[in-house]
């Protein structure tokens, strides 16, 4: 059974990479770029070696009852095995465009960028994003609208065979972020099919706006499938600042706010449910938390470059006008919130000073609400920590009294709460081993931390070396692996990736 669904993800991979060799052939024909034969070679090979799972699980299926019963019991085990074996060979094969039209030159780099596309994290070690050819960076782009909202939650809404019996919860809830499971519909289909519609919606709606401005048609669809897919992938070096335009900024801003919003909610809004918006509590936080933040770095703006100490470069600061540090302190703070991680035309925050540096850290970590398509730990989850310190406090104080955690007037369970803690532990202890690991491979300290983070929070910059204005191209092959496979823990939300590796996941009792 693993092996034809493995089979059916990756014809669909094969099929995204064949609109790319599209894309590739018309520039070819227009404009004479070389790439299609590559990029139509790596969609060949992704689904020869399909079709050839696909056959082997029917071949299997065919064998006796044993295993139609299999087909019918996907057990909550299964479906971390598959998730992230998916998720790898979505990698593995992601990668080959790049390698086969001479873009990135060895599997490492290679593998890196595809990880960082299909996770949404954005980092990259490409220094000649201008020169790429337009496939490339257009299936560039599309890996990251592909992994936005989470490969399986896309096949559970578009593939029939993949709903037929099989425990479609446990799939769901072995990607989707979040503390549980939260069903649109009683089908979990019909649940994905929903909320792909909608993220298929708002890219549509950020194309069209981007396009109504000075960005092309290629530009405006290419970041529109990065911008809704909080991925920061542009089609220049320069990315948004390319454009050198406020209204792309602002456009840019608004999106990435939506982009880190739970779909589920744009669901509600659709059906006229205000009721279940309003209360969402963490919707509340988050906005409110943009809102602080953004009037944090515009009072930074106006204070650090008087402190000569702090401010490192007062060039790369913003222009001397509120509405300029106002722009470039949305910006910065949605985009790094957000995790996108998109450069506007003020963007290096390595230069503004150490002052920025902390307000940024802080806002890696955080990410957006839990069922969006953000990075990081979640809103939520500091929600839940927050209130159980506080309700802590109150039971030392009265120790007869009876307290419980409350998310949008709804009781959080016991089994919630120990998970969302440990989620934070698990947090913690992965960043304090990958510091360790990516100091030895090379990086400095400073380096190694948010290295650490932007990979693990999926957010995309770094800092100094692999800052906002560099790339990761520099970083040794082992800091390289070790980074992509932080990207992926991340982006499954740790549990998934680490309980494959315990030895009691595998007792068969």
């Amino acid at each position: 059974m693993k092996a034809k669904i493995y089979g059916v993800f990756i014809l669909v991979e094969a099929f995204f990479m064949f609109v790319a060799s599209m894309v590739a052939l018309y520039y070819n024909v227009h404009y004479g770029e070389k790439d299609v034969v590559s990029l139509l070679s790596a969609t060949m090979i992704t689904g020869i070696f399909g079709f050839i799972l696909l056959s082997a699980g029917r071949e299997r299926a065919r064998r006796g009852d044993d295993r139609i019963k299999e087909i019918n019991n996907l057990t909550m085990k299964d479906s971390f095995i598959l998730v992230t074996v998916a998720w790898v060979l979505f990698a593995v094969f992601g990668m080959l465009p790049f390698i086969f039209t001479g873009s990135i030159d060895n599997v490492a780099d290679a593998f890196f960028e595809s990880m960082s596309g299909f996770t949404t994290t954005g980092a990259t070690i490409m220094n000649n994003i201008d020169s790429q050819p337009h496939g490339i960076l257009f299936w560039r782009s599309m890996t990251q609208w592909l992994g936005g909202l989470g490969i399986i939650v896309l096949f559970l809404a578009i593939i029939p065979a993949l709903n037929k019996g099989s425990n479609k919860t446990t799939l769901y809830a072995a990607e989707m972020s979040g503390l549980s499971v939260k069903k649109l519909h009683p089908k979990m289909a019909v649940t994905a099919r929903h909320l792909w519609l909608i993220y298929m919606f708002l890219t549509i709606c950020c194309a069209l706006i981007y396009w109504a401005g000075p960005m092309n048609l290629y530009d405006a669809v290419c970041h529109a499938l990065t911008t809704m897919s909080s991925g920061g992938f542009s089609t220049h070096q320069s990315s948004i600042g390319y454009f050198n335009s406020d209204y792309i900024e602002y456009t840019c801003s608004i999106f990435m706010i939506f982009s880190g919003i739970n779909f589920s909610l744009y669901y509600f809004l659709l059906r006229g449910d205000f009721k279940n918006v309003a209360k969402n509590e963490e919707l509340r936080w988050f906005l409110i938390i943009v809102v602080i933040m953004v009037a944090v770095v515009t009072a930074l703006f106006y204070y650090a470059p008087n402190v000569s100490k702090i401010a490192t470069d007062t060039s790369a600061y913003p222009e001397p006008t509120f509405e300029s540090r106002f722009r470039a302190a949305l910006f910065h703070v949605v985009t790094i919130i957000s995790s996108t991680g998109f450069q506007g035309s003020y963007y290096d925050y390595t230069l503004w000073g150490g002052m920025f540096l902390f307000p940024t850290l802080l806002m890696m970590l955080s990410g957006s609400c839990a069922g969006s398509t953000s990075g990081g730990i979640k809103v939520i989850r500091w929600m839940v920590c927050l209130k159980s310190i506080r309700i802590t406090i109150k039971q030392f104080l009265h120790p007869s009294a009876v307290f419980t955690v409350q998310i949008s007037r709804e009781v959080v369970s016991n089994d919630i709460l120990l998970r969302t803690l440990n989620f934070l532990f698990f947090y913690v202890i992965i960043c304090i081993v990958s510091v360790i690991v990516l100091s030895i491979s090379g990086c400095n300290f400073e380096e190694s931390v948010f290295n650490t983070i932007t990979s693990l929070s999926n957010m995309g910059p770094g800092y100094k070396s692999t800052g906002p204005a560099t790339t990761f191209s520099d970083l040794s092959v082992m800091a390289k692996w070790v980074m992509s496979f932080l990207m992926l823990v991340g982006r499954l939300e740790i549990y998934t990736v680490l309980l494959i590796f315990t030895p009691a996941f595998w007792n068969k009792k």
